[in-house]
């Protein structure tokens, strides 16, 4: 992916400025993991570069990690399935000696700017839920195998994992030692995963998570932080052993070849992106971005091994990467634009193939395709990832675009959005349509477990149906207005000066109230572990990241390391 090399707009004189952050990696250029195979096991090995972080004034001594390490493994989890079908199992294990991980590097937090330290924690709770994701939908189940010592983010790593194994040699630990050492929070999900995820008893979990110098042994065992300690003299065995009941557990299809990730081709300028299906313009002065998803312009392949055969040239996954890029493009390196417009552009009607055949799962025999499968469970991530932004969604529905189906799900993930009734003058295309599928019903759920559409609807049984009633059928503006799938429906005359005015409108309030208001509209309904990790945890680490108890000068993360203890103003607010 090609970027400029500007610094980053709004960049404070008091942190070293970032050269734009780029998300494209290949395992020939991996300096922080190794990943070995052995038939339908894959062992990943954690061995951080110290001089290989995102800048220069921070060592990542002791397998500590910062940004730099997450995007090669976010790479690594993405590469295991799609470029590996055949694989079943993932040993996750340390590659330093009695060391599996000592969790986040706190100088890099330290001297890190706060919308870099929250970007941060977002993206690395995203590549664990994705790590889950894999466990619990596509088969290829994740075991944490801690060699040594794991600590913090380290431990939260493991958490993301099915299954937690420590080696038992009399000294090694798990911890979350953020609140007794740091002044802050675990921030990656491990309070949540603790008791949601694990069933550790709540007062054990305060105790744990009090107590800088963590469990090992048999405790861990008998609290529930890990599922079992084995001595070195077992330890190759016992891994395998447990490998292998994964393997043979797993639902997943596929010994022939794995489509191979060649890099994202996007080139980045100062004024928007360019993709094969995806552009964003930015328009600076009104501190937004249009973000354009083009549907398909060939059919839908005919079968799996069709898809396979078309790899990175079947439109649902090239689209599906390019988005998932400019996404994290734009939330790192363009914090200035806080409203995205969401446009589509294509044929209706091919889009609708390509939905279906995704909905199918490329087999008639009713079992999923791998790859079929892999490429919907992609789009739910992405369609996660947008969702979880901390940016104003407005969807713009226009002729020419093509809200179907899969894409139809932009339009419901907006907070607004707007649909033209009619056509524009001179304009010989036909007039915008909504139209929704058995796609739009589950097969792409929310943080909170429910669709796009029943979110929107949460609470209204009768309008709810009546959306779904509506599936197949393409709504023009008045239809969809009146089932309450779009916000407003101006006209030609009023199009022009009510998106202008909605973007100026947006760009005059308060950035932070704003995150706020989205984030709490958002997510109705039932709470969830991603939910809680997503919106309750980086809720409050966002507002500690801003304490001096932690960044000040005397805060707890400037003083880690120093020999001098932090000085906490002991005020509760």
């Amino acid at each position: 992916m090609a970027l400029s090399t500007d610094p980053p707009e709004g960049a404070s004189a008091s942190y070293p400025a970032l050269p734009p952050i780029t998300f494209d990696r290949d395992p020939s250029t991996y300096r922080h993991w190794r990943v070995t195979y052995d038939g339908p096991v894959a062992t990943v090995h954690m061995q951080v570069d110290p001089e290989g972080g995102l800048r220069g004034d921070y060592e990542l001594k002791s397998n500590s990690y910062d940004l730099s390490v997450d995007i090669e493994l976010y790479d690594v989890v993405q590469r295991l399935r799609f470029e590996h079908p055949e694989v079943k199992a993932v040993i996750l294990t340390g590659g330093l000696e009695k060391l599996f991980c000592a969790g986040a590097n706190i100088q890099m937090l330290a001297g890190a700017t706060h919308h870099h330290k929250v970007n941060f924690c977002k993206f690395t709770n995203e590549t664990r839920n994705a790590i889950e994701d894999a466990s619990a939908h596509s088969g290829q189940v994740w075991l944490a195998a801690l060699n040594g010592t794991a600590a913090g983010g380290g431990y939260e790593l493991a958490l993301a994992c099915d299954e937690i194994v420590l080696i038992d040699d009399r000294s090694s630990t798990v911890s979350l030692p953020e609140v007794a050492l740091l002044g802050v929070l675990p921030g990656t999900g491990g309070l949540t995963r603790l008791v949601d995820k694990r069933k550790v008893r709540r007062d054990r979990a305060d105790q744990f998570c009090t107590r800088a110098d963590g469990v090992r042994g048999t405790q861990a065992v008998d609290w529930g932080l890990v599922d079992a300690v084995v001595p070195r003299s077992r330890w190759d065995e016992h891994l395998a052993a447990r490998a292998a009941e994964r393997v043979a557990a797993s639902d997943r299809v596929g010994d022939g070849p794995g489509i191979e990730l060649d890099p994202i081709d996007l080139v980045v300028e100062a004024d928007g992106v360019t993709g094969r299906h995806v552009t964003a313009r930015i328009d600076r002065n009104a501190h937004a971005v249009h973000i354009t998803v083009h549907g398909p312009v060939d059919p839908a392949p005919g079968s799996g091994d069709e898809a396979v055969d078309l790899a990175e040239d079947w439109w649902a996954l090239g689209a599906c990467r390019e988005l998932d890029a400019v996404i994290l493009h734009l939330r790192f390196n363009e914090p200035t634009l806080g409203t995205w417009v969401l446009h589509t552009m294509g044929d209706p009607a091919v889009v609708a193939g390509h939905d279906a055949f995704l909905a199918s799962g490329g087999s008639d025999d009713g079992d999923d395709h791998w790859f079929v499968r892999e490429v919907r469970l992609y789009w739910a991530r992405t369609l996660k990832r947008l969702d979880l932004s901390a940016r104003t969604l407005l969807a713009l529905l226009e002729p020419g675009s093509c809200f179907t189906g899969l894409l139809a799900e932009l339009a419901l993930a907006a907070d607004q959005s707007m649909m033209l009734d009619g056509a524009f003058e001179g304009d010989e295309r036909p007039a915008a349509a909504l139209q929704l599928s058995v796609a739009n019903l589950g097969h792409y759920p929310m943080s909170n477990g429910l669709s796009r559409l029943q979110s929107r609807f949460w609470g209204h049984d009768d309008t709810w149906k009546a959306a779904v009633d509506s599936a197949g059928t393409p709504l023009e503006a008045a239809d969809a207005y009146e089932v309450g799938l779009v916000t407003t429906i101006p006209d030609d005359l009023d199009w022009d000066d009510e998106v202008r005015l909605f973007i100026e409108e947006r760009a005059s309030f308060s950035p932070d109230a704003l995150t706020g208001l989205e984030a709490n509209l958002r997510f109705v309904g039932p709470e969830t572990m991603e939910t809680k990790i997503f919106a309750r945890l980086t809720a409050w680490q966002n507002w500690v990241f801003q304490r001096p108890n932690a960044s000040g000068p005397d805060g707890a993360l400037r003083r880690y390391g120093t020999g001098s203890r932090p000085i906490y103003d002991t005020t509760r607010v």
